[in-house]
Formats: structure tokens, C-alpha cells, sequence
């Protein structure tokens, strides 16, 4: 079976633009994802703590659906209001084409600790910890993003209007049932990741099939 792909984005917003981030991601920019042949489910969060205001993904059928045809034709032709936001209101932005290689868990909570890690981490050991922390009831559930290499892509379009992406190498992401929860693995994945950048999120919506999977 195909390992499913992620696109993994995390981004702050430029000051007072979140209510026109807002309308853009609710109106236009998660249909327009899901319309992308392959593209499963998508699911924006909102800080409550860490470093980034913002964490969105899309779970896609495998990691080719993001270097594909219509996708990379979606990238180079943005819409008005897309090159608008990619130029003036995203900040800070680091997206990763990734491959999930595990997932642990029958359900997705209403709150997400993220752990984005710079240097390849050891999966042995984060597949332990996943292993471990689903045993809570309080767990919904629990994945490990591994980056897909790119270098021989193109840069997008709306890569240039953002003026670049920050890359990572792999990510966890641990969802939750209660913010109480969430806050307090967000504390000890610091702890334990001090060389990671840890956030914890709230859930704002999410969009598609496969919203279990």
C-alpha cells in the first residue's frame, strides 16, 4: 500500500491581515487544494503556543500528487487573490513536501502538538514515543512526516511571491483531545527536543475525505 503524502505548512501572518488570511483560506484556498486530483483532506490550525501563529496540512494519496501536472499548474497560476496574500500577508513560511511513514490512531483531536525537526531524527525512537503516547485516552492520535527531496523541482510561483520557504526535515505531530493535554506534551516534547521547534494548536476547520485515515 502507498504511503500517504503530507504537505506540511507552518506561517505567521502579517499584522492585522488575519481576518483577510481568514477569507482567503475559508472562501477560496482549501476548495481550490481539494480540487487537485489526489488531495484528501485539509486541516488549518491556529497557535497557542510555539513559534509559528499558524500550522495547516493536506493529506494527499502519496507524495507524487504534490510534484504532479495540475498541482505544480495550480503553484505557477495563482489566483488575484492567492498572489495577493502570497505577497503581503504570509510571513515566516515553512512548507515541506513530506512522506508519512506512520500513523498511530483511529481518530484526529480538536488540538496539535507539532515538533518540527531540522536534523533527521531517529524514527525508531519517535515510533517508540508515538507508540507510547497513543496508550493515552487523552491521545487521538499520532504521525511521523518524513521530508521528500526536491531539489530538482522548479521553484513556484508562489514560492517567489512568498520569497522563499524554510525547509524542514521531518516532523511529529501529535493530536489531542483537550488543550490541557496538548499544552502539556507541548511541555515535555521541549523538554525532550530542545533542538526543535515545538507548537501547540487549536484546531480552526477542516475539509475533505480521509479525515480518519
Amino acid at each position: 500500500m502507498t504511503q500517504p503524502g503530507i504537505l506540511a505548512i507552518w506561517n505567521d501572518v502579517a499584522p492585522g491581515h488575519d481576518a483577510e488570511f481568514d477569507t482567503w483560506f475559508q472562501i477560496e484556498h482549501l476548495n481550490e487544494r481539494l480540487a487537485v486530483p489526489g488531495f484528501m483532506f485539509g486541516r488549518r490550525h491556529q497557535a497557542i503556543s510555539g513559534s509559528a501563529g499558524y500550522f495547516n496540512f493536506y493529506l494527499v494519496e502519496s507524495p507524487a500528487v504534490l510534484t504532479s501536472k495540475p498541482y505544480l499548474d495550480r503553484l505557477d497560476n495563482p489566483t488575484p487573490m492567492t498572489r495577493h496574500i502570497m505577497s503581503h500577508v504570509f510571513a515566516n513560511m515553512s512548507r515541506t513536501l513530506c512522506l508519512r511513514t506512520l500513523r498511530r490512531g483511529a481518530f484526529r483531536g480538536a488540538y496539535a502538538v507539532t515538533v518540527r525537526f531540522d536534523m533527521e531524527p531517529d524514527e525508531a525512537a519517535l515510533t517508540a514515543l508515538v507508540d507510547e503516547l497513543v496508550k493515552d485516552i487523552n491521545v487521538a492520535a499520532g504521525e511521523i512526516w518524513r521530508a521528500v527531496d526536491t531539489s530538482g523541482q522548479p521553484v513556484s510561483t508562489e514560492e517567489k511571491l512568498r520569497g522563499g520557504d524554510r525547509k524542514i526535515k521531518a516532523a511529529l505531530m501529535i493530536d489531542t483531545l483537550r488543550q490541557a493535554d496538548a499544552e502539556a506534551l507541548g511541555a515535555r516534547m521541549a523538554r525532550e527536543f530542545p533542538a526543535a521547534d515545538v507548537g501547540v494548536f487549536r484546531v480552526l476547520c477542516q475539509l475533505g475525505r480521509g479525515m480518519e485515515t
